[in-house]
């Protein structure tokens, strides 16, 4: 073959021994640190971009790595780190009182299982949605720059360097702000201003995380836009309309009682907003689906011709094997789960069967979803958990219907067992929805760096794998130090001390309410009324401006359901990024080169920030582990200033504007120098 005439990568070595078994280190690692970080505030990180600076940082003292290599270490320790987003529903388990500890192969079958299935549903999208979409995949491309500017093969720019100054420069910068915030806890990571106009309640908000300001210059203005149309319609309309209906109780403070509004009322609203958006994304994206499918399915009996190196997915072959494979690990990991209830016979083979369908489909349908979501936000930002939402809605109603119809709902103890099969069956559908919304990510980094997408298939299958086996050990570490908000392991332990579990909470309080008949449905429904007027304002806007012009419902909803500390840094972010590429474009001479040259820049420096920020929350998360499992503080570093709250609000918001000026300085210099 002349393939490598014009393929300047084909000999290269990609999937290797040492790659893996460094890949598989970083899997335990990160896996251990983001589930860590779910359970206590209910946010993960992206692992690919920390990992791929780790690989690059080891694999340099061995003969031979190279960028192919690199990218598949990240692609292999990715998986794992999102696997870990199965902690926003396993939980409630513990929680509905049905487990009382993470049993290791019930766990661990179930996440790999619904992991492999999540990087397989995404094969057949690869083509429409990394190779044909204009989605910015922002941690995907990020990581790309990272792999490039790491790479002995990166050839420097005459005017531009390597661009390994301002990635440093960003990492360094994050670093430094998120040890302050969260290990020294000196400096806020957020702050709010709070009033009130009669009795309704607003909330003025910011977020200082300098890592999603990068993840928002990544995302772009119009994502930036419809995420602050979202916190105005839930800080600005709902919030406030709520609590000028109900009266505040006399023992709870304003702000208290806000965020309880947020989270039981308007929480609900973004996730029927995301669900419809999640629902509309899938019709619009059934099209190119169809078309990378038909392209996978040519290759079957090998009449096509052999596609180029960087166009050859999985086999159709392979992937009918694992998705069948999965389907059968599913149904041992539910008949295992039924088996210890007191149900038996008929009745619990059809439980089995609905459950492996119900995640199997569920599945195929949010991956979709959840890779659009990822193309459109990255991964960190991605709400899953509102997928979640949605995922534990639908298994709920089937299991209610066929606990109804075959009179399980009379006992007590059935229900119960219902609720906590509901909770296991969503935990896998979770699996699925996270890996497809990594893996098309780390697709787009192979794509931009001309990896084998196959063989970074592999390395996500055998990432899946790994993580899938150290999340119930790390799970029950947890559990047994710390326990979780209404499910303590040992009498007389510290409530204060224990996880949150945010999502795994709100996931359980809505299975209960859908099984004993009183989830609150009418604000869902108000949810999915906005999705669909947004979906229509969306239609209009790109018809009226020829396709320039957009409002994406799922940034909205996203923008309803995530926390505003959250969200603002990411509008923050779009907002530099539109400022910024209007001042490098007012001169006319060399335009498109200086602009080209300021978006390099600006990406690297985005990229840093993330990564410095990322690899902070791992170290930190280790450090809290050991010192609480040694029966120290959850917050060993901390230096506990007297009345330092309002200073440490100023200091993080100095930490902010000083990251948001080096930033502007960077970009605007590399646009003059282009």
């Amino acid at each position: 073959m002349t393939q490598s005439s014009h393929d300047p990568y084909a000999g290269y070595r990609e999937l290797t021994l040492r790659g893996m078994i460094l890949g598989a280190l970083i899997t335990v690692v990160f896996t251990a640190s983001n589930v860590y970080l779910g359970l206590k505030v209910g946010l993960t990180f992206a692992s690919s971009i920390p990992a791929a600076v780790i690989s690059m940082a080891v694999l340099k003292f061995f003969k031979g790595s190279n960028i192919l290599e690199n990218n598949m270490v990240q692609t292999q320790a990715s998986a794992a780190g999102t696997l870990s987003s199965i902690i926003f529903v396993l939980p409630g388990l513990l929680m509905a009182g049905y487990w009382s500890g993470f049993p290791f192969w019930q766990t661990a079958l179930l996440c790999m299982a619904g992991g492999i299935l999540g990087v397989i549903f995404t094969v057949p999208l690869r083509y429409a949605m990394v190779v044909k979409s204009d989605l910015p995949y922002p941690e995907g491309v990020a990581a790309a720059e990272i792999l490039k500017v790491g790479s002995h093969e990166e050839e420097q720019d005459e005017k531009g360097g390597s661009g390994i100054k301002e990635l440093a420069t960003g990492g360094a910068l994050a670093g430094v702000v998120s040890f302050c915030t969260g290990g020294l806890r000196v400096a806020a990571d957020s702050a709010s201003y709070w009033f009130k106009s009669g009795a309704a309640i607003f909330q003025l908000p910011m977020g200082f995380s300098l890592a999603l300001l990068g993840a928002g210059y990544l995302v772009g203005l119009t994502g930036g836009i419809a995420i602050l149309l979202g916190i105005s319609i839930a800080w600005g309309v709902a919030v406030p309309y709520f609590s000028s209906g109900v009266p505040q109780p006399a023992d709870m403070e304003m702000v208290a009682f806000a965020m309880k509004l947020w989270k039981e009322k308007v929480r609900f609203i973004g996730a029927g907003t995301i669900g419809i958006a999640a629902v509309w994304t899938l019709l619009m994206l059934l099209k190119p689906m169809a078309e990378g499918m038909k392209m996978s399915f040519k290759s079957f009996g090998g009449g096509a011709p052999a596609a180029e190196r960087v166009e050859q997915d999985l086999s159709p072959k392979a992937m009918i094997f694992w998705v069948l494979s999965m389907m059968l690990i599913l149904g041992v990991s539910f008949y295992h789960f039924i088996g210890d209830s007191h149900i038996s016979g008929g009745m619990a083979w059809l439980l089995v069967i609905v459950c492996t369908l119900l995640a199997s489909v569920i599945g195929f349908l949010v991956a979709a979803a959840c890779g659009y979501m990822a193309g459109l936000v990255g991964s960190s930002s991605s709400p899953i958990s509102g997928v979640g939402i949605v995922s534990i809605v639908a298994i709920s109603l089937v299991l209610l219907l066929v606990g109804e119809s075959n009179g399980l709902m009379a006992d007590e103890a059935n229900r119960k067992f219902l609720l906590a099969l509901t909770l296991f069956c969503g935990s896998s559908v979770i699996a699925v929805a996270s890996i497809s919304n990594d893996n098309l990510q780390d697709l787009k980094t192979g794509y931009l760096v001309k990896a084998t997408p196959w063989r970074q298939q592999v390395a996500l299958i055998i990432g899946c794998i790994v993580g899938a086996f150290v999340i119930s050990p790390v799970l029950e570490l947890l559990y047994e130090a710390y326990g979780f908000t209404g499910a303590m392991p040992r009498e007389g332990m510290d409530a204060a001390q224990a996880l949150a579990a945010p999502q795994a909470t709100l996931m359980t309080t809505i299975a209960t309410g859908i099984f004993s008949h009183n989830l609150q449905w009418d604000y869902i429904f108000t949810g999915v009324g906005i999705g669909v007027v947004l979906i229509v304002v969306d239609l209009v806007l790109k018809k009226s401006s020829g396709g320039k012009l957009a409002l994406p419902v799922l940034a909205v909803g996203m923008g309803i359901y995530l926390p505003p500390s959250v969200n603002m840094p990411i509008v923050a972010g779009a907002v530099l990024a539109a400022v910024l590429k209007y001042a490098v474009g007012k001169k006319a001479e060399n335009r498109e080169g200086r602009l080209k040259n300021a978006e390099r820049i600006g990406t690297l420096f985005s990229a840093g920030l993330i990564v410095g920020e990322s690899l902070i929350g791992v170290v930190m998360a280790f450090i809290i582990a050991v010192s609480v499992t040694n029966g120290g503080s959850d917050a060993p570093l901390a230096l506990d200033l007297e009345n330092w709250d309002t200073a440490a609000k100023w200091l993080g918001l100095g930490f902010f504007a000083a990251g948001v000026a080096l930033f502007a300085r960077l970009v605007l210099k590399a646009g003059r120098e282009a």
